[in-house]
């Protein structure tokens, strides 16, 4: 069992920065892929990016390539999502998710998530 755990959330302006927090617990997160993903209200969820468990590189969604950076800190076996450049179609819960030994895009795979928290970028 893992439990994740979502800080950092709340409400910036466009152009602002934010960082995001998922902290684990349970097990050591170094074999699963760390995933995150976002729901603006009335949309699906979909899928922002994610840190591979093999080490290889991090990817994104487009919609936040050269704006979002994935990193993670094995020693507090946490992940973090670092977002600049906010704007306001970037409101959303936030959630950090946990795949094992695998690498994907897609929210089905992921086995544990957090409870989310709430970015909102006003304009």
């Amino acid at each position: 069992q893992v439990q994740l755990v979502e800080s950092g959330g709340g409400l910036v302006q466009a152009g602002d920065s934010l960082r995001l927090s998922c902290a684990a617990s349970g097990r050591t997160i170094s074999t699963y892929t760390m995933g995150w993903f976002r729901q603006a209200p009335g949309k699906e969820r979909e899928f922002v990016g994610a840190l591979p468990w093999s080490g290889s590189s991090t990817f994104y969604a487009d919609a936040v390539k050269g704006r979002f950076t994935i990193s993670r800190d094995n020693a507090k076996n946490t992940v973090y999502l670092q977002m600049n450049s906010l704007k306001p179609e970037d409101t959303a819960v936030y959630y950090c998710a946990a795949a094992l030994y695998t690498t994907t895009r897609t929210s089905t795979s992921y086995r544990y998530w957090g409870q989310g928290t709430q970015v909102t970028v006003s304009s």
